[in-house]
């Protein structure tokens, strides 16, 4: 493991498992809940699923590995299943990179790094993918953090719509969100079951914890959220990322990257105290 530190927080990282974050504390307390070793992951060099695996990219078809045991899509891109290579790293800073031949998983050449920066009571990650392909190709970013699931733990953020979903998660259609599944005045994180995606986010969410409060700020890259509270798990998940689930198989619903050039963006995770309740 990687380990940085910063005043009286902390940060595992397992560069070859992925390139993940296996455990962050604040004020000594975990924040994250490791799921298979991972804490938090990332999404590259896309975010959710591909239906099937299957995708046509400008007039070739493509069939990319279903990669998530039985589960009939390809999920999460290859980024998470990959070893990432330590470029740097200092006492509260790290910097981890990745390369791809375009063989094995993905039929495209790119290149990814990873930027982390660790202060007292905030952990900033900035994500890079560069297109190395000789054409535009699809690019699309995001985070997977698992995030403890106390009881009374609520949700809070601001989003225009949702993807409502078929049996096996894939996005059927997009509405307002409506009042049960309304993040806007805080959802029991213990009480709804979702796995969908909400876009026109603004960037920001909250998680209330009791007496700690953790808020999520996202750059302009990432205007969709994917929550995930499964039923009977200790966990849920706010994912920032750049795009909704099977983007892939929608006319202009994804970044077409051009040869040479990267799509980035940042999240900060910050930690307050808050009164005892």
């Amino acid at each position: 493991m990687l380990n940085l530190r910063s005043g009286h927080s902390s940060l595992q990282l397992v560069p070859e498992h992925g390139g993940a974050i296996f455990d962050w504390r604040f004020a000594h307390k975990p924040v994250l809940y490791a799921v298979k070793g991972l804490g938090c992951f990332p999404l590259i060099p896309y975010a959710n699923r591909i239906a099937n695996g299957k995708f046509k990219w400008r007039g070739f078809s493509c069939q990319v590995p279903l990669n998530f045991g039985d589960h009939p899509h390809s999920i999460h891109g290859i980024g998470w299943q990959r070893p990432w290579k330590v470029e740097g790293s200092g006492t509260d800073t790290a910097r981890l990179t990745l390369a791809h031949d375009g063989l094995g998983g993905w039929p495209f050449r790119f290149t990814a790094e990873q930027y982390f920066e660790l202060t007292p009571d905030s952990l900033r990650i900035e994500l890079r993918m560069t297109n190395r392909h000789t054409e535009p190709a699809p690019a699309g970013l995001g985070l997977h953090p698992y995030f403890r699931r106390p009881a009374g733990a609520r949700l809070r953020f601001n989003a225009q719509t949702v993807w409502l979903n078929d049996p096996t998660a894939l996005p059927i259609g997009q509405a307002p969100v409506p009042d049960q599944l309304n993040p806007t005045n805080s959802l029991d994180v213990n009480s709804v079951r979702l796995d969908n995606c909400f876009s026109g986010w603004d960037g920001v969410a909250h998680v209330d914890f009791g007496t700690t409060r953790l808020t999520i700020e996202a750059s302009d890259a990432f205007r969709h959220v994917q929550v995930y509270t499964p039923e009977g798990e200790d966990f849920f998940c706010v994912e920032p990322v750049t795009h909704r689930p099977d983007a892939i198989n929608t006319a202009n619903a994804m970044t077409s990257l051009p040869a040479g050039e990267t799509l980035s963006g940042s999240v900060t995770f910050r930690m307050t105290e808050t009164a005892t309740t």
